[in-house]
């Protein structure tokens, strides 16, 4: 294993002999598998071009993560800045390196999209993507070729089993009454908290965004009748109105809860609020004001 990882070195230490010519470059790319960027890119597919691919999007992307959470504490290995003094630590990461969380993340959204669309400039979109930000991962000094190894595999396994599953998971809790529906949207989230190894803000997180967002998607289809709009001034109304109050909850209750006690719990509340809004309360602002209307 460690002349395994000490070839790695070599990798990154090759890569970073550019820096700091290609830093921002990497930086840009990187930047493509962050929660920042998922939190402005998701909202914009759910409720300007498909709600249908933006919620199962969002479903797949929690679902993912969660997956390379519990891999990561499995594995337990060190990231190259730590291994090695000469790696340079360009960007800041927490947590072990393998599998490579935005490795498998690029796997899986950009395959999800381009195998719903199959269009061919998506699949060069998703080609460009499946190679550079694995590359910017290992240039700034995060993680090992193998890590990216491993993300591209389990990435694969995710998303071939998302597109499995899918449409039959959703017939069978179709044909559910209202009560075990929403029932079961709170009992998911749950049972992934109960056999997770480690409770840690990440997985916090996710299960507050992934109870939020099921719920939010049980309550949607019982009360609201929300379609994107065809009008390109309604569709930038729907975007701006969204993120403006999906902010107001991200950054506004962090600072809110930020000396509450217990934390663990007051995350929850925010996360849960994020997803909510993601499926339901932003669709519901949008038909109250009309502008789900072409």
């Amino acid at each position: 294993m460690q002349e395994i990882l000490d070839w790695g070195i070599d990798v990154v230490l090759w890569f970073q002999q550019y820096s700091p010519t290609f830093d921002l470059t990497f930086i840009v790319f990187s930047f493509t598998g962050s929660e920042l960027f998922f939190l402005l890119l998701l909202p914009m597919i759910s409720w300007c071009i498909s709600p249908r691919v933006g919620v199962r999007l969002l479903i797949l992307v929690l679902l993912n993560t969660y997956v390379n959470a519990i891999a990561k504490l499995i594995f337990a290995q060190p990231r190259p800045f730590e291994y090695d003094p000469r790696v340079l630590k360009i960007e800041h990461a927490i947590g072990g390196g393998l599998p490579s969380g935005h490795t498998q993340t690029a796997v899986i959204f950009w395959g999800y999209l381009s195998s719903f669309y199959r269009n061919k400039w998506l699949w060069g979109i998703t080609l460009v993507m499946l190679i550079s930000v694995p590359l910017s991962r290992i240039y700034l000094g995060v993680h090992f070729p193998t890590d990216l190894l491993g993300g591209y595999i389990l990435g694969l396994i995710m998303l071939m089993l998302f597109l499995k599953f899918e449409q039959p998971f959703i017939d069978w809790i179709s044909r559910k009454t209202f009560v075990w529906q929403l029932l079961l949207a709170f009992l998911f989230p749950v049972a992934l908290a109960i056999i997770a190894p480690e409770m840690d803000q990440i997985m916090i997180s996710i299960v507050g965004v992934l109870t939020g967002t099921l719920v939010g998607i049980v309550l949607a289809n019982k009360y609201l009748d929300f379609q994107v709009t065809s009008s390109i001034w309604k569709k930038i109304a729907c975007y701006i109105i969204g993120i403006v109050i999906l902010f107001a909850i991200y950054v506004g209750l962090k600072k809110l809860f930020i000396d509450l006690q217990p934390a663990a719990n007051f995350r929850y509340i925010r996360y849960t609020l994020v997803g909510l809004h993601f499926t339901f309360f932003a669709p519901w602002v949008f038909t109250k004001l009309k502008l789900d209307q072409s």
